[in-house]
Protein backbone atom coordinates (compact mmCIF):
# COMPACT_ATOMS: atom_id res chain seq x y z
CA UNK A 1 0.00 0.00 0.00
CA UNK A 2 1.22 3.53 -0.37
CA UNK A 3 2.13 5.61 2.45
CA UNK A 4 0.25 9.37 2.03
CA UNK A 5 2.12 12.22 3.00
CA UNK A 6 1.57 14.16 5.57
CA UNK A 7 0.85 18.16 4.44
CA UNK A 8 3.89 18.62 7.23
CA UNK A 9 6.14 16.01 5.84
CA UNK A 10 5.88 17.88 1.69
CA UNK A 11 6.12 21.31 3.73
CA UNK A 12 9.67 19.66 4.98
CA UNK A 13 10.57 18.24 1.81
CA UNK A 14 10.16 21.34 -0.27
CA UNK A 15 12.16 23.30 2.56
CA UNK A 16 15.42 20.77 2.05
CA UNK A 17 14.99 20.39 -1.71
CA UNK A 18 15.52 24.67 -1.66
CA UNK A 19 18.76 23.92 -0.08
CA UNK A 20 19.94 21.20 -2.56
CA UNK A 21 20.67 23.36 -5.25
CA UNK A 22 23.44 21.63 -6.95
CA UNK A 23 26.54 23.71 -7.86
CA UNK A 24 26.44 27.32 -8.44
CA UNK A 25 29.72 28.03 -10.26
CA UNK A 26 30.62 27.82 -13.57
CA UNK A 27 33.56 25.99 -12.50
CA UNK A 28 31.64 23.13 -10.15
CA UNK A 29 29.02 22.83 -12.79
CA UNK A 30 31.90 21.62 -14.97
CA UNK A 31 32.77 19.63 -12.14
CA UNK A 32 29.51 18.35 -11.10
CA UNK A 33 29.45 17.14 -15.10
CA UNK A 34 32.54 15.11 -15.50
CA UNK A 35 31.04 12.85 -12.24
CA UNK A 36 28.94 10.80 -14.96
CA UNK A 37 32.36 10.07 -16.82
CA UNK A 38 33.56 7.35 -14.87
CA UNK A 39 36.53 5.33 -15.50
CA UNK A 40 36.82 3.74 -18.78
CA UNK A 41 37.85 0.09 -19.74
CA UNK A 42 40.74 2.39 -20.75
CA UNK A 43 41.20 4.46 -18.05
CA UNK A 44 40.61 1.27 -15.41
CA UNK A 45 43.37 -0.47 -16.80
CA UNK A 46 46.26 2.19 -17.20
CA UNK A 47 47.50 2.04 -13.77
CA UNK A 48 50.03 -0.40 -13.26
CA UNK A 49 49.82 -1.89 -9.97
CA UNK A 50 52.18 -4.90 -9.62
CA UNK A 51 54.43 -6.28 -6.82
CA UNK A 52 57.80 -3.83 -7.68
CA UNK A 53 55.76 -1.28 -9.46
CA UNK A 54 52.88 0.63 -8.52
CA UNK A 55 51.63 3.82 -10.21
CA UNK A 56 49.79 6.45 -8.13
CA UNK A 57 45.94 5.96 -9.03
CA UNK A 58 45.63 9.44 -7.05
CA UNK A 59 47.79 10.80 -9.73
CA UNK A 60 46.28 9.93 -12.28
CA UNK A 61 42.36 10.82 -11.30
CA UNK A 62 44.13 14.24 -10.79
CA UNK A 63 45.70 13.90 -14.30
CA UNK A 64 42.58 12.42 -15.70
CA UNK A 65 40.50 14.58 -14.37
CA UNK A 66 42.49 17.83 -15.59
CA UNK A 67 42.06 16.42 -19.11
CA UNK A 68 39.13 16.03 -19.10
CA UNK A 69 38.10 19.69 -17.98
CA UNK A 70 39.93 21.00 -20.83
CA UNK A 71 38.62 19.08 -23.20
CA UNK A 72 35.09 19.06 -22.18
CA UNK A 73 33.68 15.72 -23.87
CA UNK A 74 29.75 15.45 -24.24
CA UNK A 75 28.12 12.26 -24.83
CA UNK A 76 29.65 8.79 -24.81
CA UNK A 77 31.95 8.75 -27.90
CA UNK A 78 33.35 12.22 -26.82
CA UNK A 79 33.77 10.62 -23.44
CA UNK A 80 35.67 7.75 -25.02
CA UNK A 81 37.95 9.65 -27.75
CA UNK A 82 38.89 11.63 -24.51
CA UNK A 83 39.82 8.81 -22.43
CA UNK A 84 41.65 7.56 -24.84
CA UNK A 85 44.00 10.76 -25.04
CA UNK A 86 44.29 10.83 -21.43
CA UNK A 87 45.28 7.44 -21.30
CA UNK A 88 47.89 7.60 -24.37
CA UNK A 89 49.74 10.80 -22.20
CA UNK A 90 49.80 8.93 -19.27
CA UNK A 91 51.79 5.85 -21.22
CA UNK A 92 53.78 8.78 -23.13
CA UNK A 93 55.07 9.94 -19.46
CA UNK A 94 56.31 6.19 -19.40
CA UNK A 95 58.69 7.05 -22.10
CA UNK A 96 60.34 9.64 -20.35
CA UNK A 97 60.71 7.71 -16.87
CA UNK A 98 61.99 5.11 -19.29
CA UNK A 99 64.82 7.39 -20.66
CA UNK A 100 65.35 9.58 -17.02
CA UNK A 101 65.61 5.74 -15.56
CA UNK A 102 68.15 4.67 -17.89
CA UNK A 103 70.68 7.34 -17.81
CA UNK A 104 70.30 7.22 -14.30
CA UNK A 105 71.26 3.31 -14.38
CA UNK A 106 74.11 3.87 -16.85
CA UNK A 107 75.75 6.73 -14.33
CA UNK A 108 75.63 5.17 -11.39
CA UNK A 109 76.65 1.68 -12.99
CA UNK A 110 79.44 3.77 -14.35
CA UNK A 111 80.72 5.34 -11.20
CA UNK A 112 80.31 2.07 -9.18
CA UNK A 113 82.81 0.55 -11.53
CA UNK A 114 85.46 2.79 -11.75
CA UNK A 115 84.87 3.36 -7.66
CA UNK A 116 85.51 -0.48 -7.50
CA UNK A 117 88.39 -0.53 -9.58
CA UNK A 118 90.10 2.01 -7.58
CA UNK A 119 89.23 0.49 -4.04
CA UNK A 120 90.51 -3.10 -5.06
CA UNK A 121 93.63 -1.82 -4.64
CA UNK A 122 93.60 -2.22 -1.28
CA UNK A 123 93.45 -6.28 -2.11
CA UNK A 124 96.25 -6.42 -5.06
CA UNK A 125 99.78 -6.99 -4.78
CA UNK A 126 100.50 -3.43 -6.04
CA UNK A 127 104.23 -3.65 -6.58
CA UNK A 128 103.49 -7.28 -8.90
CA UNK A 129 100.29 -5.45 -10.97
CA UNK A 130 102.14 -2.47 -11.32
CA UNK A 131 106.09 -2.30 -10.51
CA UNK A 132 107.07 0.24 -8.30
CA UNK A 133 103.66 0.57 -6.32
CA UNK A 134 104.43 4.11 -4.80
CA UNK A 135 105.26 5.85 -8.04
CA UNK A 136 102.19 4.38 -9.67
CA UNK A 137 100.03 4.99 -6.67
CA UNK A 138 101.13 8.85 -6.68
CA UNK A 139 99.62 8.93 -10.51
CA UNK A 140 95.94 9.00 -9.05
CA UNK A 141 93.63 10.25 -5.71
CA UNK A 142 93.65 7.16 -4.14
CA UNK A 143 96.79 5.76 -4.55
CA UNK A 144 98.34 8.99 -2.82
CA UNK A 145 95.81 8.48 -0.11
CA UNK A 146 96.97 4.62 0.66
CA UNK A 147 100.50 6.56 0.54
CA UNK A 148 99.58 8.74 3.08
CA UNK A 149 98.10 6.65 5.34
CA UNK A 150 100.36 4.58 5.44
CA UNK A 151 103.35 7.37 6.07
CA UNK A 152 101.22 8.59 9.08
CA UNK A 153 101.58 5.38 10.53
CA UNK A 154 105.14 5.03 9.94
CA UNK A 155 105.27 8.92 11.60
CA UNK A 156 103.02 7.91 14.58
CA UNK A 157 105.73 4.55 15.31
CA UNK A 158 108.70 6.51 14.72
CA UNK A 159 106.97 9.56 17.51
CA UNK A 160 106.29 6.66 20.07
CA UNK A 161 109.29 4.31 19.88
CA UNK A 162 112.26 7.28 18.90
CA UNK A 163 113.40 5.30 15.97
CA UNK A 164 112.34 3.80 12.66
CA UNK A 165 111.41 -0.18 13.38
CA UNK A 166 111.64 -2.66 10.82
CA UNK A 167 107.31 -3.42 11.60
CA UNK A 168 107.11 0.26 10.69
CA UNK A 169 108.88 0.58 7.40
CA UNK A 170 106.55 -2.56 6.37
CA UNK A 171 104.10 -0.04 6.13
CA UNK A 172 105.01 1.42 2.73
CA UNK A 173 106.31 -2.24 1.54
CA UNK A 174 103.35 -3.07 -1.04
CA UNK A 175 103.36 -6.98 -1.08
CA UNK A 176 106.25 -7.51 0.97
CA UNK A 177 108.66 -5.17 -1.66
CA UNK A 178 110.25 -2.11 -1.42
CA UNK A 179 109.48 0.99 -3.46
CA UNK A 180 111.10 4.79 -3.79
CA UNK A 181 109.33 5.61 -1.21
CA UNK A 182 110.71 3.25 1.39
CA UNK A 183 113.80 3.09 0.46
CA UNK A 184 113.63 6.87 0.55
CA UNK A 185 112.72 6.65 4.13
CA UNK A 186 114.95 3.83 5.15
CA UNK A 187 117.76 6.05 3.66
CA UNK A 188 117.09 9.25 5.56
CA UNK A 189 116.88 7.15 8.55
CA UNK A 190 120.54 5.26 7.81
CA UNK A 191 122.12 9.00 7.25
CA UNK A 192 124.62 9.90 9.22
CA UNK A 193 124.28 12.22 12.19
CA UNK A 194 126.59 15.29 12.82
CA UNK A 195 127.40 15.60 16.30
CA UNK A 196 129.18 19.15 16.52
CA UNK A 197 126.71 19.82 19.72
CA UNK A 198 128.42 16.43 21.91
CA UNK A 199 125.42 15.02 22.02
CA UNK A 200 125.49 11.80 24.20
CA UNK A 201 124.06 8.57 22.44
CA UNK A 202 120.50 9.31 23.83
CA UNK A 203 120.65 12.82 22.30
CA UNK A 204 121.87 11.53 18.67
CA UNK A 205 118.68 9.43 18.43
CA UNK A 206 116.46 12.21 19.40
CA UNK A 207 118.30 13.96 16.68
CA UNK A 208 118.15 11.31 14.16
CA UNK A 209 114.10 10.84 15.23
CA UNK A 210 113.60 14.36 14.76
CA UNK A 211 115.33 14.71 11.09
CA UNK A 212 113.37 11.68 10.27
CA UNK A 213 110.29 13.33 11.90
CA UNK A 214 111.13 16.06 9.32
CA UNK A 215 111.88 14.06 6.41
CA UNK A 216 108.04 12.44 7.09
CA UNK A 217 106.64 15.76 7.33
CA UNK A 218 107.65 17.26 4.25
CA UNK A 219 106.52 13.92 2.53
CA UNK A 220 102.83 14.35 3.77
CA UNK A 221 102.88 17.57 3.41
CA UNK A 222 104.06 17.07 -0.87
CA UNK A 223 101.16 14.42 -0.44
CA UNK A 224 98.35 16.54 0.56
CA UNK A 225 99.01 18.98 -2.04
CA UNK A 226 99.63 16.26 -4.80
CA UNK A 227 96.02 14.86 -3.32
CA UNK A 228 94.14 17.82 -3.86
CA UNK A 229 95.40 18.13 -7.55
CA UNK A 230 94.70 14.90 -8.09
CA UNK A 231 91.49 14.68 -6.77
CA UNK A 232 90.48 17.71 -8.57
CA UNK A 233 91.33 16.46 -11.81
CA UNK A 234 89.76 13.16 -11.11
CA UNK A 235 86.21 15.12 -10.37
CA UNK A 236 86.33 17.03 -13.60
CA UNK A 237 86.87 13.31 -15.07
CA UNK A 238 84.04 11.83 -13.11
CA UNK A 239 82.13 14.98 -14.61
CA UNK A 240 82.83 14.38 -17.97
CA UNK A 241 82.20 10.35 -17.97
CA UNK A 242 78.71 11.27 -16.22
CA UNK A 243 77.68 13.70 -18.85
CA UNK A 244 79.21 11.12 -21.90
CA UNK A 245 76.48 8.78 -20.05
CA UNK A 246 73.79 10.98 -20.39
CA UNK A 247 72.32 9.27 -22.93
CA UNK A 248 70.65 5.99 -23.36
CA UNK A 249 72.30 3.29 -25.02
CA UNK A 250 71.51 3.12 -29.21
CA UNK A 251 69.17 0.16 -28.63
CA UNK A 252 67.02 1.43 -25.89
CA UNK A 253 66.89 4.61 -27.54
CA UNK A 254 65.78 2.91 -30.36
CA UNK A 255 63.13 0.98 -28.57
CA UNK A 256 61.98 4.12 -26.36
CA UNK A 257 61.35 6.54 -29.94
CA UNK A 258 59.52 3.98 -31.45
CA UNK A 259 57.37 3.49 -28.38
CA UNK A 260 56.75 7.33 -28.34
CA UNK A 261 56.27 7.58 -32.05
CA UNK A 262 53.28 4.94 -31.55
CA UNK A 263 51.74 6.62 -28.95
CA UNK A 264 51.97 10.24 -30.62
CA UNK A 265 50.68 8.84 -33.50
CA UNK A 266 47.55 7.30 -31.24
CA UNK A 267 47.27 10.62 -29.22
CA UNK A 268 47.12 12.91 -32.86
CA UNK A 269 44.45 10.43 -34.59
CA UNK A 270 42.54 10.85 -30.96
CA UNK A 271 42.51 14.60 -30.89
CA UNK A 272 42.16 15.31 -34.37
CA UNK A 273 38.79 12.65 -34.29
CA UNK A 274 37.57 14.26 -31.20
CA UNK A 275 37.63 17.76 -32.94
CA UNK A 276 35.91 16.64 -35.61
CA UNK A 277 33.10 14.88 -33.28
CA UNK A 278 32.58 18.14 -31.03
CA UNK A 279 32.28 20.29 -34.37
CA UNK A 280 30.00 18.54 -35.62
CA UNK A 281 27.89 18.42 -32.24
CA UNK A 282 27.93 22.35 -32.29
CA UNK A 283 26.26 22.11 -36.29
CA UNK A 284 29.35 22.67 -38.32
CA UNK A 285 29.72 21.06 -41.70
CA UNK A 286 32.74 18.95 -41.10
CA UNK A 287 33.73 16.97 -44.21
CA UNK A 288 34.92 13.33 -44.64
CA UNK A 289 38.81 13.26 -43.59
CA UNK A 290 41.03 12.20 -46.57
CA UNK A 291 42.08 8.69 -46.96
CA UNK A 292 44.95 7.76 -48.91
CA UNK A 293 45.75 4.36 -50.20
CA UNK A 294 49.44 3.30 -51.89
CA UNK A 295 49.72 0.62 -53.29
CA UNK A 296 52.48 -0.67 -55.24
CA UNK A 297 52.73 -2.91 -58.69
CA UNK A 298 55.23 -5.72 -59.43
Amino acid sequence: MKKTMSAKQIEANRRNATRSTGPRTRAGKNAARLNAITHGILSREVVVHGLHIRESAREFEGFRQGILEDLAPVGAVEELLADRIVTTHWRLRRAITAETGEIALNVDRGHRERTGQAHALRRVDLARTFGDAALNCEEFWFGIYLLESGLRKVRATVEKEGELTDAALKELQFGGKANYLANGLAKANAAPVVNGEGLDEAGLKAKRRDRLLAWIDAKLGEYRWMGAEAREWEEHEESARKAATNLPSGETLDRILRYETTRERQLYRAMMQLERVQRRRQGEAVPPPLSLEVSSRC
